[in-house]
């Protein structure tokens, strides 16, 4: 429970980046003795989602320009692979429903102008994918690279222009993985991540918000 609390009050913001997070007001607020608390913390720190200062405790990490391009470099070889091996499934007939009716769901929020609802929908198309790839260390590494991608609160969703070409992207993944096309289904997937992380720097580089 302790884990789950302080992950999601990380991710959401109300431990905002460069908070200390001490163990007492957190034994207070969730009940529990400091044992669980300790070990919630120090898992939380050895997935990228704290940081431990000696001598003062653990902080909620400030994610730099530099920090998302390496979790964008390594979101790439791991959405590329998952893209590859659920392009190989047997049965991905239904996989391949669930992500176009996803990108129905974006071009939708995206036209309504509702970009937290599409960036909600990103996440979900990007791990339908890494769930149905069927490698659960793969998948267990993706989902903290993209829990830490979105504790940096930035996302190329907020990129003028970005949300309408990753639709695109999208649909020629989906298309690739229903042709069973495993190495052009990496490809693309690997392309998309890139693209993403591309636009996202060179608007952070002008100056832009990406949060």
């Amino acid at each position: 429970m302790a884990y789950g609390e302080l992950r999601q009050a990380i991710l959401s913001g109300r431990l905002a980046q460069g908070s200390h997070v001490s163990v007492r007001p957190l034994c207070e607020e969730f009940g529990l003795s400091a044992t669980p608390v300790k070990a919630a913390l120090t898992a939380l720190e050895r997935e990228g989602f704290l940081v431990l200062h000696p001598h003062r405790g653990f902080f909620v990490p400030e994610v730099n320009r530099a920090d998302m391009q390496e979790l964008y470099e390594l979101r790439e070889v791991l959405d590329g692979i998952a893209a590859r091996r659920v392009a190989a499934l047997p049965t991905r007939d239904d996989l391949v429903a669930r992500l176009a009716a996803l990108v129905d769901a974006q071009t939708e929020e995206v036209a309504a102008h509702n970009l937290s609802g599409y960036s909600d929908l990103d996440v979900q198309f990007h791990q339908e994918i890494l769930t149905a790839a069927g490698n659960g260390r793969l998948q267990y590494v993706a989902e903290n690279m993209i829990g830490q991608l979105r504790l940096g609160r930035s996302t190329s969703a907020r990129v003028p222009g970005r949300p309408n070409a990753a639709l695109a992207e999208h649909g020629e993944i989906v298309a690739a993985i229903a042709a069973g096309q495993q190495h052009q289904a990496e490809r693309l997937a690997r392309r998309h991540v890139r693209r993403s992380a591309s636009a996202l720097d060179r608007h952070l580089s002008r100056g832009g918000r990406a949060s």
